[in-house]
């Protein structure tokens, strides 16, 4: 026991000269031969560079992970903010195409001009009631903008049919192949009169023509004017099959995709009779008292 405490004591009084002369030594050594100590440096290096490297691998795979993780958030929200950019370029772009298309209908009405005298209101096409029974639309026109009945509807391309019944905000137009139609028209060549009747096939025909008619396939048919309906020279279509003494005319309007009509007043509107006004319940049970 009291060999211990000298030997404890004489090492905690020489550990820092000891540690200070190794030192000393390690620089005086590294100044004296600087290949020796880079040696010594290199070899050490040397030696750790595979634990380092083992070491190095996982921070380096979780680095790339990272990187990656942070490159697809990256890519969600690109994708994210390209899907709608794409939206947004669809909606502008199916803007556009309906507007392209509205303006090419409309530059398509402006081809036939009518008389400066007449009055027209351009309208929009808004329902259909084409199929086996009957052939009309139905326009967003109606009394308030000047439609009445017996005024002629119209396209660029020539005449669709007329108006037939009118309401306050709407007014519906007998095209051309309904079978209640029925137009005077004139063969632009060879000026036989005849009668524009729709049988609800998509080729009207000609009735009443003369018995040794001459008309042919490509003959231009327009209005003839009698009877006050349409005035004379209205486009209505195009002598289109003969067969078995019945003649077909394709219209030039294509009745089956309507979007604009310009329904025009040429002052004939008055030549139709006025529907006859439904009568009330009391009046007509009045007139079942009145009755033997």
């Amino acid at each position: 026991m009291r060999l211990a405490v000298p030997v404890k004591v004489i090492g905690q009084r020489f550990a820092v000269p000891i540690l200070v002369l190794a030192s000393v030594t390690m620089i005086v050594l590294g100044k004296a031969d600087s290949l020796l100590f880079d040696r010594f440096r290199t070899a050490f290096a040397d030696a750790a560079a595979p634990a380092l490297a083992l070491m190095s691998q996982p921070v380096a795979l979780i680095d790339q992970g990272v990187d990656k993780f942070e490159g697809m958030i990256d890519l969600y929200r690109e994708n994210a903010r390209l899907r709608e950019d794409n939206d947004r370029l669809m909606q502008w772009q199916q803007v556009a195409q309906r507007l392209s298309s509205e303006n090419a209908r409309l530059r398509q009405l402006l081809k036939l001009v009518p008389d400066p005298a007449v009055s027209f209101v351009s309208a929009r096409v808004i329902a259909n009631s084409g199929g086996s029974f009957v052939r009309s639309v139905l326009v967003d026109a109606g009394a308030r903008d000047g439609v009445m009945r017996g005024q002629a509807a119209i396209t660029g391309a020539g005449l669709v049919g007329r108006i037939t019944e009118v309401g306050e905000r709407s007014a519906r137009v007998l095209l051309l192949s309904d079978l209640n139609s029925r137009i005077p028209v004139t063969v632009d060549g060879s000026r036989e009169r005849a009668v524009l009747a729709g049988d609800n096939a998509d080729r009207p025909r000609l009735l009443y023509l003369p018995a040794r008619s001459e008309v042919k396939i490509g003959d231009r048919i327009v209005t003839s004017g009698n009877g006050g309906i349409f005035p004379p020279g209205l486009p209505v279509g195009v002598v289109a099959a003969i067969q078995d003494g019945i003649v077909r005319v394709e219209p030039y309007a294509e009745l089956a995709r309507l979007d604009y009509l310009r329904v025009v007043n040429y002052g004939l509107n008055g030549v139709l009779p006025e529907p006859v006004p439904a009568r009330s319940a009391k009046a007509a049970r009045a007139a079942s008292r009145r009755a033997p």
